[in-house]
């Protein structure tokens, strides 16, 4: 499954969906070893992604350069302009850089939750608030952190993300987002689906509040893949991204549902020694049912085995995120007369509101 959305101000995480800190800044402000470590590994990763990326027309313009990388960056300049002339997405640099980055993720989050429930541990930083995930740029790293949290008892997931955004705080075109490597050669829909959704976080940010922030990005991009896929796309750009949708609302209607049942089984008042068997219980339902889809009318496609083979809490739990409030933007969204302009300054009045009220005001 590919992961991501993230955000942050030098570091990613969550697509992923991760906001992390006030890049050196608040390395003077905070206090504690872990914590200078863990922010001067932020902005050094960052940096060493941003002196890698170049220009794009000079990608272009290098003989050297690979046709089928031509190709897929020129794709990505067409996605780029459409996101400004028909989703009013932002006009800046981000996204016209390239940079390879010789390895498969960007970053690697890292989620945590108890070992009976599903609310994400949280972390927070100056600015831009508290987070349920932690973003580094080397995956050992990422999983020195898992293993102390799973030391602590906690579920513990690691993943990859292949992008991030910087939410478009830092000036100038040279630490504007770039494309990476690790997404360019994604089919031709999902390409268009990362681009939006990364500069839809530059449109809208509520602080401490992942979900809301995540599923905006993911509503966007929604809306933006059906209008390149109504107005731009091949038809075999959109019959591969059919085939690839429908795994995919698969692969989220099981989890969603296996989800609700660990979170009513949890909420009970079943001892915990009960509580432990029924996760096992649902956890191993949950992977029958995965093989049954994969071996049936998935025709062995594969591609989920890496996620199933690590599923639990909090795994399960970050998926909540990218996907809880959907319906409601996407129902804003034509409450607005799907006009983007309109839409997003609807979207920025709610996500000045303190979350409460954020919420109720966004409605079921």
């Amino acid at each position: 499954m590919p992961q991501r959305l993230s955000r942050g101000c030098a570091v990613a995480g969550m697509a992923g969906i991760a906001v992390v800190a006030l890049c050196a800044v608040a390395v003077g402000m905070t206090s504690g070893c872990s914590n200078v470590d863990y922010y001067a590994q932020s902005v050094g990763g960052h940096l060493k992604i941003l002196q890698a990326a170049r220009p794009v027309p000079e990608w272009l313009a290098d003989t050297t350069t690979p046709d089928a990388l031509r190709k897929r960056l020129e794709l990505s300049q067409q996605l780029r302009d459409f996101a400004v002339s028909e989703l009013a997405l932002p006009d800046n640099d981000s996204y016209r850089r390239y940079a390879e980055l010789h390895r498969s993720a960007a970053v690697w989050n890292v989620v945590a939750a108890p070992e009976l429930g599903l609310a994400l541990k949280t972390w927070c930083f100056p600015v831009v608030g508290c987070v349920g995930y932690r973003g580094y740029f080397d995956r050992a790293d990422a999983d020195a952190m898992a293993a102390q949290l799973r030391d602590q008892g906690l579920d513990v997931a690691v993943y990859g993300v292949p992008a991030y955004s910087t939410l478009g705080r830092l000036p100038g075109a040279f630490f504007a987002d770039p494309l990476l490597s690790t997404f360019i050669n994604l089919p031709e829909v999902e390409l268009g689906r990362l681009v939006f959704h990364e500069l839809a976080h530059q449109v809208a940010y509520a602080n401490s509040d992942t979900m809301f922030n995540e599923s905006f990005a993911t509503a966007v991009e929604r809306i933006g893949s059906r209008k390149w896929m109504a107005e731009r796309a091949s038809a075999q750009a959109v019959s591969e991204y059919q085939m690839f949708d429908t795994r995919r609302r698969d692969f989220r209607a099981l989890a969603e549902r296996t989800r609700g049942q660990l979170e009513a089984l949890y909420e009970s008042a079943a001892s915990d020694e009960d509580k432990r068997a029924g996760k096992a219980v649902l956890m191993q339902q949950m992977q029958d049912e995965y093989r049954a889809l994969r071996d049936g009318p998935w025709q062995g496609y594969a591609g989920y085995d890496a996620w199933f083979a690590r599923a639990n809490n909090a795994s399960l739990g970050v998926l909540a995120a990218y996907t809880e409030l959907v319906p409601q933007f996407e129902r804003l969204y034509e409450q607005e007369g799907r006009e983007p302009k309109r839409f997003y300054a609807a979207v920025k009045r709610l996500a000045a509101l303190p979350k409460d009220e954020r919420r109720a005001t966004l409605g079921p």
